[in-house]
């Protein structure tokens, strides 16, 4: 174990939101590592001490029994570790469902090895126009769009795996498993602190399974950051939400001088050589971005075939896209029907049927057959799941934060101990994140 115990451990449930977690954590002034799994000693003495350590996983897309197989020894690490807040890292929109990705499930098995009553969940993450009030999320339909409340937000409402029905965490975690959610609105935020700390023990000897903290403003963080600092440094506890949980940590320290050190600049310069994305969202900010990319030479992918594994098919495609990439030209592969009609806008797999989670594989294995052909120094994945298994389907064991390409997309270093992929660049992003012309910026830098 390293000699200084981190401040936050956190768990992603998928890579991309993991990636937005490690990018609050360094622009907090935290020394930071992702890690693809627990890491071993070699990799702790690798990247030195910690403030926060990271692991990212794939639970958001996981069955009941896969996620217990996947947090149960993730949290048996944390508890070793000692952190004194373990962050379950969900999607700022929650979307999660009893027998997929099952926040309620994540909760159990994090309670059984860390043994604190108190369970906070923080909602909204304000940067990425995500709120919660009075325990309802309501989000943006992209970045700076209108805002829905999430029961009638145009995507994730009608999500293809986990819809969003309920926007009241209380109910909508109730039926995962937590059946007695309460709340502390945002309206008692403005008392004074002893009288906060008074109402929230109030409502534990209630014996809650959680609580729900709103988040409807910046100004809102520091209060919560000091309840949950307060409270881990008493007992380690499990801390449920979005990378907001670690901004408002951060918020309280700031606010109280105890920030960790000071923050270098995040700027993302141009791309060293040709730029190789894979677009595996269906979702409309996706299909914009795509449709934005005129610096990109833009290959479409019979998903079908991909996910057979249609040997002659994807030979073709490998060595299609090697050429162009071996000719000094970006490429652009995308999965997605270019078009604005349902399926663009439900976020729905393709028509042939092609399972997303499927895809996802056959993508990650396309990505790491490329990487083996040509030496890129910087990619991009689109699609929570995509890039869940492209990383997988790598020899790649960590990652830190190089800077951010617009609220919730980051860039980030691989560490590999093969060196052909140590010091790759990743974006990897959300179907939900990122302006327009966000694939230009991953060329030319931001």
């Amino acid at each position: 174990m390293p000699q200084s115990v981190p401040k936050i451990g956190f768990y992603g449930d998928d890579f991309t939101g993991a990636t937005d977690t490690l990018a609050s954590a360094t622009q907090a002034g935290l020394r930071s590592v992702l890690f693809l799994a627990p890491p071993t000693q070699k990799q702790l003495d690798a990247v030195g001490p910690l403030d926060c350590l990271g692991i990212a996983g794939a639970a958001r897309s996981m069955t009941n029994a896969e996620m217990v197989a996947e947090l149960e020894p993730v949290a048996a690490f944390f508890a070793r570790l000692g952190t004194p807040v373990i962050h379950y890292k969900t999607c700022s929109t929650f979307d999660s469902s009893p027998t997929i990705g099952s926040i309620g499930l994540a909760v159990s098995v994090f309670r059984r090895f860390i043994d604190n009553p108190f369970v906070p969940i923080v909602g909204g993450q304000p940067n990425l126009n995500r709120y919660c009030l009075f325990a309802n999320v309501f989000a943006a339909a992209g970045l700076g769009g209108p805002v829905y409340r999430l029961d009638r937000h145009p995507t994730m409402s009608r999500h293809p795996v986990t819809p969003m029905h309920e926007a009241d965490l209380r109910l909508h975690l109730a039926r995962q498993g937590l059946a007695r959610v309460l709340s502390v609105p945002y309206t008692l935020y403005d008392r004074m602190p002893d009288a906060l700390d008074a109402h929230i023990d109030q409502l534990l000897a209630e014996r809650p399974d959680a609580v729900v903290f709103d988040v409807g403003h910046d100004g809102h963080l520091a209060t919560v950051g000091r309840i949950l600092w307060e409270r881990a440094r008493r007992a380690p506890l499990t801390a449920v939400g979005p990378s907001s949980v670690i901004q408002a940590l951060a918020a309280h320290w700031q606010q109280t001088g105890a920030k960790p050190q000071d923050v270098a600049p995040d700027k993302v310069g141009p791309a060293a050589g040709p730029v190789f994305v894979l677009a595996g969202s269906l979702s409309p900010v996706t299909a914009r971005q795509i449709r934005a990319a005129s610096s990109f030479e833009r290959v479409p992918v019979d998903a079908a075939r991909l996910v057979r594994r249609d040997p002659e098919y994807v030979r073709d495609l490998l060595v299609r896209v090697t050429d162009l990439l071996a000719k000094g030209h970006n490429v652009l592969a995308h999965t997605a029907p270019l078009e604005t009609g349902d399926d663009a806008a439900s976020g729905a797999t393709p028509r042939s049927g092609t399972p997303a989670s499927e895809l996802a594989k056959a993508c990650g294995d396309f990505v790491a057959r490329l990487l083996d052909s040509v030496h890129l120094r910087r990619v991009g994945i689109a699609g929570g799941d995509t890039s869940s298994y492209v990383l997988k389907a790598l020899d790649v064991w960590g990652l830190s934060y190089v800077g951010a390409l617009s609220p919730g997309v980051a860039v980030c270093r691989a560490h590999a101990h093969v060196p052909r992929l140590d010091g790759l660049e990743l974006m990897l992003k959300g179907g939900q994140m990122g302006p327009p012309d966000l694939f230009e910026r991953l060329l030319r830098g931001a």
